[in-house]
């Protein structure tokens, strides 16, 4: 079964435009556990604009699920990481000011340094997914790298979706045959919907697990976190 990580960033967000503790994100993440989430995701960022650095050890007090911490592994985050030590640490090469992740790892570029990041990472019990496009050669360099998983970014996938779903995920099932025969999991995140969703885990073998924020923390605007959970769980069926 593919697991749902539920990324909190958003409600972050909310909270952050007051001041005080409202929506009280730990007890969002709880609740999302309680209501069947499989998995919390959070994304610190060096602006701290939604989940702030300080958010991270009152959450792992608290999740009970798989814990998946994942951002651009600078110094300072990989501090707060070993600090805190989640189920899974997701690398992303986000740029400083970039609004939200919008691409992958080049892993055959970049191999040198993510082996030397995977490698601390290891070292204290954590396993690591690397973000990669849909790119069969960085699936096989992300294995190569020593990752235990990649998670397609899929924020392309969504924008091509109601134009041409066959056309959107034909790099993904490229990609997840490269990811089977060299025996990496696979993950995948970004603008995943109730629309998208199904239709993505119908096509993807082996695929594990999806981190969905936006889009769940939108629905859940109308629907209510309970039933918004449940029906994302459903579509991944």
């Amino acid at each position: 079964m593919t697991k749902l990580s539920v990324n909190i960033n958003k409600v972050a967000l909310i909270r952050n435009s007051r001041n005080g503790n409202l929506p009280n994100l730990t007890q969002v993440a709880i609740d999302c556990e309680a209501y069947g989430a499989q998995g919390i995701t959070v994304h610190p960022r060096p602006d701290e604009r939604h989940i702030r650095y300080s958010d991270v050890p009152a959450l792992k007090q608290v999740v009970t699920t798989e814990f998946n911490i994942e951002g651009n592994p600078t110094e300072q985050f990989l501090a707060l990481v070993a600090k805190n030590r989640p189920t899974q640490c997701t690398l992303v090469p986000d740029a400083p000011g970039v609004l939200t992740s919008d691409s992958g790892w080049d892993t055959i570029q970049h191999e040198t340094f993510l082996k030397e990041v995977i490698d601390q990472l290891h070292a204290l019990g954590i396993r690591v997914s690397i973000f990669v496009d849909p790119v069969p050669n960085h699936v096989v360099g992300a294995k190569e790298c020593g990752a235990d998983r990649i998670e397609f970014y899929t924020g392309d996938y969504a924008k091509l979706f109601e134009k041409d779903r066959e056309r959107a995920i034909a790099p993904h099932i490229e990609a997840a045959k490269a990811a089977n025969e060299v025996g990496i999991g696979i993950n995948a995140g970004h603008d995943l919907n109730l629309d998208n969703l199904a239709y993505y885990k119908q096509h993807i073998p082996g695929l594990l697990e999806v981190s969905i924020g936006h889009a769940l923390v939108s629905d859940a605007l109308y629907y209510g976190f309970q039933n918004t959970i449940q029906m994302y769980l459903r579509k991944l069926g």
